[in-house]
């Protein structure tokens, strides 16, 4: 005679029904946590890389303005404009205070951090002064 079912003299457990499957729920969670992690990674990322771009653009843009502030304050805030119309970033304003120079920009980022607004950036130029 066959027996089916569990032999009384083992000590094997059997699952029950209810834990079936848990596994993968927890595999889908761990997977759903990565990719979110690696998606806000990816964006700080893009907002980083579109600051450093504008504080470039505003940089290179100050410096091409101190270039030309003994030409006046004409000049300078044009030569400002010209370097920041040769990249991506929008220029929004050029003051001139004696012979410093400073330009306000803004970088639209790509992707997620678009949502956010845009990077902005200043940077002032000017002579240095020796004591």
């Amino acid at each position: 005679m066959k027996r089916t079912g569990p032999d009384p003299g083992s000590t094997r457990r059997t699952r029950s029904s209810g834990e079936q499957g848990s596994a993968t729920v927890l595999a889908a969670g761990v997977a759903a946590a990565l990719v979110a992690a690696a998606v806000a990674f990816t964006a700080l990322g893009q907002a980083g890389a579109a600051r450093h771009r504008a504080q470039g653009a505003a940089d290179a843009a100050a410096l091409a303005g101190a270039n030309r502030v003994l030409f006046g304050e004409a000049d300078a805030c044009a030569a400002a404009r010209a370097i920041v119309d040769r990249t991506a970033t929008e220029f929004v304003r050029c003051d001139v205070n004696g012979l410093e120079v400073t330009v306000h920009v803004n970088e639209t980022p790509t992707g997620l951090p678009r949502l956010l607004g845009p990077a902005r950036a200043v940077s002032r130029a000017g002579p240095v002064t020796i004591e």
